[in-house]
């Protein structure tokens, strides 16, 4: 039985990703970031009972939203091995992929997880809860040189070497454990009056590093190609300018690095053609219901023929 799961997290554009899905109730669709399954419902619903609905979670706190029936399958992984898992189920193309991307609401709620600004717990900020990388790992073992880069190009920030000053000098003393710790010891690095989106930053390039995020994104996509079959929607909802950076690249030219092969034509070779030229980003109404839909932009794709 499906039951909504609103507290764990609230959908953002849930109408925009499904009628960018444009679904066909027979159709085979995933759901790459399933968490609370918002969106997965929304497609369900749709679907014919010779229709299924295939998602992924890493998260294994996400499995207590799914559901049984004989044409949703739940797996326990993290999407860069989508292609594999659809492989091993049999399935060759699918008629649609949603992925939205980031934390979930639950994550950042609870607190023991790290990955919130707003409470003292330990660094961790582990989407996958049996990871090896935590933050407190990243925060206390990475050299010098690894920290500038994470927060020089994860977090885009101005000030990355006297972050990574301060963490050198404070963790050579007595190790860095809590999310508090390391906003203290960072204190006098924070931009007057610009606190909360310098620590939102800084928490999010460790984020990205512990759960390889802008990796496993670049591997997603890559396969989407080959999953997707003709006139198959890909559909991606990103929250900051690092993610959508690589999804618009691969939608508008191909390449998620941005680079342009033409036929003999001219004509770019890509396997999607924008459905939207523009991202979609929510409305004043759902960022008031809704704050976490402020950053997000959503951008729906069809498969070449």
């Amino acid at each position: 039985m499906m039951e909504n799961s609103t507290t764990y997290h609230i959908p953002v554009m849930l109408d925009e990703c499904i009628e960018g899905l444009n679904i066909n109730p027979d159709g085979i669709y995933v759901d790459v970031t399933f968490g609370g399954g918002g969106h997965s419902r929304e497609i369900y619903k749709k679907l014919s009972s010779k229709g299924k609905l295939i998602v992924f979670d890493q998260d294994p706190d996400a499995k207590a939203n799914a559901w049984e029936a004989d044409n949703f399958y739940f797996i326990a992984a993290n999407f860069a091995y989508m292609s594999n898992h659809l492989r091993m189920m049999g399935i060759k193309h699918v008629d649609g992929i949603l992925a939205d991307l980031g934390v979930s609401s639950h994550q950042f709620d609870i607190e023991s997880r790290g990955f919130s600004i707003r409470a003292d717990a330990p660094l961790d900020m582990r989407m996958n809860k049996s990871g090896e990388l935590s933050a407190f790992s990243v925060v206390n073992e990475y050299d010098e040189r690894e920290l500038i880069k994470i927060f020089r190009t994860f977090g885009e920030l101005p000030n990355a070497r006297k972050i990574t000053d301060q963490i050198m000098k404070n963790r050579a003393s007595k190790k860095i454990k809590t999310t508090n710790q390391l906003m203290e010891i960072l204190g006098n690095c924070a931009p007057k009056f610009k606190e909360h989106k310098f620590f939102a930053q800084v928490f999010q390039a460790i984020r990205i590093e512990v759960n390889q995020e802008l990796e496993v994104l670049k591997s997603f996509l890559e396969q989407t190609e080959d999953c997707i079959k003709p006139n198959g929607r890909l559909v991606v909802m990103s929250y900051h300018s690092l993610e959508d950076r690589l999804v618009k690249n691969y939608l508008k030219r191909g390449s998620i690095h941005g680079e342009i092969t033409k036929d003999f034509f001219g004509n770019v070779l890509k396997p999607f053609n924008e459905v939207n030229r523009h991202p979609i980003v929510a409305v004043e109404e759902e960022i008031e219901r809704n704050t976490r839909a402020r950053s997000a932009k959503l951008r729906i794709a069809e498969r070449n023929g």
